[in-house]
């Protein structure tokens, strides 16, 4: 229920509020006036209160499946259209100088206490970051997509295909951090499609009041500090998925009945084969471990 409240509820209430608001101004039809869109009767309250929860409810359901859509177009992956594939190349070169700048203040030869912190706040920086050759347009995207491209990969496993699996053997307290997480991240997302939504509409309403302009302007900032939290979110989620594959990535192996490796070598062999598998490209050539109690069960049949 707080993930529905959250993350979809409340970005298309603020969203159906500001139309409305809009269009009880007048400001679709002619020029605004802001006395009328607060109401004189409690009875009218009621009224706008029951259409902004209906609305809001209706078009938090519509926009449900399309939630991972909405987080993919926010991190950049607009290869599908010509206009925005051009637009994704300019801005992956963008991202790509940063890292190098980065890159280049990481390997200075710096004196002074001031210098060291800004140095180590540009390894953060970069460590949160993916490979330069991997770089997507937007900030959001690369902070997803170092976790998406580095946290089982350390122990030889492919974490996009791997994820779905392994998510499932984390433990309880481990769900409800990524859990929280998550829910940070499509709510500053959803709050971002909102803002953006409301100053379309607010351009389309007040293009001709440029006094009211501001209108525009507050929803932009409102939209820019939104997908900031959104990168923060997905920096500390794809913190918690390396924290995860720590954790839990025998759990995976004892979940699929596999043996679990005896060193480094062999894990890393181990998982290898099994991303290899997850994603249709290998053969299953394993000796299954059921555990004790199975093997006591066999014998005394």
């Amino acid at each position: 229920m707080r993930r529905v409240l959250a993350v979809h509820f409340v970005p298309c209430a603020l969203f159906v509020a500001g139309v409305l608001a809009l269009m009880r101004a007048g400001s679709f039809a002619g020029r605004s006036d802001w006395g009328a869109v607060w109401p004189e009767r409690p009875e009218d309250m009621a009224g706008v209160t029951a259409t902004v929860l209906v609305c809001a409810s209706l078009l938090g359901l519509l926009l449900r499946p399309f939630q991972v859509r909405a987080v993919r177009v926010l991190e950049g992956y607009w290869d599908r259209w010509l206009f925005t594939a051009g637009l994704a190349a300019v801005l992956a070169r963008l991202q790509r100088r940063r890292w190098r700048a980065l890159r280049e203040q990481t390997e200075r030869t710096v004196r002074g206490e001031t210098a060291r912190r800004v140095q180590a706040d540009a390894r953060r920086r970069l460590a949160a970051r993916p490979p330069l050759e991997v770089q997507l347009p937007t900030a959001l995207g690369n902070a997803l997509r170092a976790g998406e491209l580095s946290a089982g990969e350390r122990y030889g496993l492919t974490t996009l295909t791997s994820w779905p699996r392994l998510y499932l053997q984390v433990s309880d307290r481990m769900a409800d951090i990524l859990g929280s997480a998550r829910n940070s991240l499509d709510t500053a997302v959803n709050l971002c499609w909102a803002f953006l939504a409301l100053t379309a509409a607010g351009g389309a309403a007040l293009y001709d009041e440029p006094f009211l302009w501001w209108w525009c302007g507050t929803t932009t900032a409102l939209a820019a500090v939104a997908y900031k939290g959104a990168i923060t979110a997905a920096q500390a989620y794809s913190g918690l998925m390396h924290v995860a594959y720590d954790l839990h990535r025998f759990d995976l192996l004892t979940a699929l009945h596999h043996r679990l490796p005896p060193d480094p070598d062999s894990e890393e062999e181990t998982f290898y084969r099994l991303s290899q598998l997850f994603a249709g490209a290998g053969e299953e050539d394993v000796l299954y471990d059921h555990g004790q109690g199975a093997a006591e069960g066999d014998d005394a049949g």
